[in-house]
C-alpha cells in the first residue's frame, strides 16, 4: 500500500475545514444537499479522490451523511411521521419543534387525472400544488385534488395560510394511505433541491368525509433522507405484520 502524499493529506484537510466552516456557520443548513463530487472537485481544483476523503472526514465527525443515489447532505435528524392518526405535515413538524411553512406553486380549477377522477367520482377539481418547508428547507412536494363543488369557495390565500383539513369545512372520517419508494423526477428534483433520480418516499392519501365518501386525494413526495414513517403494530394471533401491508409484484 502506498503512503498518502503530504500534499494530498494537507489538501483534503483544508477542503474538509472549509466545508466544516460552512456547515457550522449555517451556510449549509441541516438537510442541505451538497454539490456533486465532480462539482466540488472543480470548485477546489482537487481530484475526486481528495474530495471524497474530505467528505469522509466530515462524515466520521457526524456532520455529513451519504446515501446511494442521493449524494452527500448535511446530517439531520429525520422526522418521524406517525401513521397512527390523521394529521398534516405542519402538525408533524410542530410536534418535533421544527419550523414549518408552505409555498403554493399552482392553484387552479381544471380536470383531474383519470385515476383521481375515479376515486373522487368527478373530473372537475381544484388542483393545488405546494412545497412544504421545514426550518426553511424543502421538505415535501404536495399535490391536492379537491372536487370543485367542495373547493369552489377556497382562495389561494386560504390554502397557503391553512391546511385543506382546516379550510374545507367538511367533517373528516379518516384516510387511506399508500406509501412507496421512488426515484425523484426532474420537476420534483427542482422543487425539493435534491439530485434527479435520488430516492424519495411517495405517499398517496385518500381522505374521506361522512359516510366514507372521498373528499380529497393528495400526493406527497418526501426526500428519503429527511423523513421516515412509523406505525405501531399490535400483536394479533401471533402475527406482527401491519394490517394492509402488500407486496408489489415485479412489473
Amino acid at each position: 500500500m502506498h503512503a498518502q502524499s503530504p500534499g494530498r493529506s494537507v489538501r483534503y484537510r483544508s477542503i474538509a475545514a472549509e466545508l466544516r466552516d460552512e456547515i457550522v456557520s449555517g451556510g449549509l443548513g441541516a438537510g442541505s444537499v451538497l454539490p456533486s463530487e465532480a462539482s466540488l472537485s472543480d470548485r477546489f481544483a482537487a481530484s475526486r479522490v481528495t474530495v471524497r476523503r474530505a467528505l469522509e472526514v466530515l462524515r466520521d465527525e457526524g456532520l455529513l451523511s451519504s446515501r446511494q443515489g442521493a449524494g452527500w447532505f448535511v446530517t439531520v435528524d429525520r422526522l418521524q411521521q406517525s401513521l397512527g392518526r390523521l394529521g398534516t405535515i405542519e402538525d408533524q413538524l410542530a410536534a418535533s419543534d421544527r419550523l414549518s411553512a408552505r409555498e403554493i406553486l399552482d392553484f387552479a380549477f381544471g380536470q383531474a387525472p383519470t385515476w383521481v377522477a375515479e376515486v373522487l367520482g368527478t373530473d372537475e377539481v381544484l388542483v393545488v400544488r405546494r412545497r412544504n418547508l421545514a426550518d426553511g428547507l424543502p421538505f415535501a412536494r404536495v399535490t391536492v385534488w379537491c372536487p370543485q363543488h367542495l373547493g369552489e369557495h377556497l382562495t389561494r390565500a386560504q390554502v397557503e395560510a391553512a391546511s385543506f383539513y382546516e379550510a374545507l369545512g367538511v367533517a373528516l372520517g379518516g384516510a387511506t394511505q399508500t406509501i412507496g419508494a421512488a426515484a425523484c423526477g426532474h420537476d420534483d428534483a427542482v422543487v425539493l433541491a435534491v439530485p434527479e433520480g435520488s430516492p424519495v418516499l411517495r405517499c398517496t392519501r385518500v381522505t374521506k368525509g361522512p359516510g366514507g365518501v372521498p373528499v380529497l386525494v393528495s400526493e406527497h413526495v418526501f426526500p428519503a433522507h429527511l423523513t421516515e414513517f412509523v406505525v405501531d403494530v399490535p400483536q394479533v394471533e401471533e402475527s406482527l405484520s401491519p394490517e394492509g401491508l402488500r407486496i408489489v409484484p415485479d412489473a
